[in-house]
């Protein structure tokens, strides 16, 4: 009987272990493809979170879009010290060349992308989605030595700047002001904010290339170009002034209503035209399935808010932040 007992038992036990090595067995079922599904893949969101992201995230385009950039990247890379993100300043044509090549995850942009350059993405098969990130008001100097210039119209900011013009002085703009020579500075034609100058101001008439005017890239070139000539004048954007007030003069623009001066709320509320304008930047979709670039293009949108009157520019309005980030789902 003992033994009986004891060789029911056995057999038992070996049911029970057959059932559990079958049970085994079917947690590791092969799907339609012949591959073994271990159910590790179904990483919990807790898991997923946890996750260290690596990697680099290469930007570049335009100067005035570039301090809101570097300052996402910054608090970004303070939460994920392994991924880099370096941000280069070659103008908002400079970087959709580098951005239609490939060549950059992301591209800064002070207007829009024209046509051409959307054809040459789409050529070289480079979709991407355009996010607004903030508001920039284009500001007009002159030098702080400058004590006649007290606003500008359209009309004379386009009879200064235009291609064929031939003002020299300042009395060629206005006869009751002294005959000192106009020395201009602005952005080159790489760049979005000449861009955006030539259509609202010179209406695509093109700027002038003579030996009165500079150009150049790099914005805080013009500002000591104008803040270093009595009768200097250029523009940027509203930040580099902010940046560098107490060395230049900011000048009025008269749209029509009266001059008006950029400042957080005239810009927000577009009563500085036509010289307040939206920025943006435009992310690679395939660079977006990277997890370091998605994860740092949904940072900036749900930060930049914030960080942007850190560095001279005036946010979108809460509700177009939650549409921007909509479109990286």
């Amino acid at each position: 009987m003992v033994k009986g007992k004891g060789f029911k038992g056995i057999l038992m036990a070996g049911m029970v272990a057959m059932l559990v090595f079958a049970a085994a067995c079917g947690n590791n079922s092969s799907n339609s493809n012949g591959e073994t599904n271990t159910g590790s893949n179904n990483t919990s969101g807790a898991e997923a979170a946890d996750v260290k992201l690596s990697g680099e995230i290469k930007i570049d385009g335009s100067s005035t879009v570039f301090p809101l950039t570097e300052a996402a990247a910054e608090e970004f890379n303070k939460e994920n010290p392994d991924v880099r993100v370096p941000v280069g300043v070659s103008g908002t044509g400079g970087g959709f060349k580098q951005f239609c090549a490939g060549e950059i995850a992301i591209a800064d942009a002070s207007r829009p992308i024209k046509d051409e350059e959307a054809a040459v993405c789409k050529e070289a098969g480079i979709e991407y989605t355009e996010l607004t990130v903030a508001y920039d008001g284009l500001s007009v100097v002159v030098s702080k030595d400058n004590d006649f210039v007290d606003h500008l119209t359209v009309e004379e900011l386009n009879k200064i700047f235009v291609t064929g013009s031939t003002v020299k002085t300042w009395q060629d703009v206005r006869p009751e002001w002294p005959a000192e020579e106009i020395v201009m500075f602005s952005p080159g034609a790489d760049s979005g904010t000449y861009d955006y100058f030539n259509e609202a101001i010179l209406d695509k008439a093109g700027i002038r290339n003579d030996k009165q005017i500079s150009f150049s890239e790099d914005d805080n070139t013009l500002v000591n170009g104008v803040s270093g000539s009595k009768g200097g004048i250029g523009y940027f954007g509203f930040a580099y002034y902010e940046e560098n007030q107490d060395a230049l003069k900011l000048v009025p623009i008269d749209g029509g209503s009266g001059p008006i001066e950029p400042s957080h709320d005239s810009i927000k509320d577009g009563s500085y035209a036509p010289l307040s304008r939206p920025l943006f930047i435009y992310a690679s979709t395939k660079e977006l399935e990277r997890p370091e670039v998605k994860a740092f293009a949904e940072y900036y949108i749900n930060n930049i808010g914030a960080l942007a009157s850190d560095v001279g520019y005036i946010a979108l309005p809460e509700e177009k932040y939650t549409e921007e980030a909509a479109k990286l789902q």
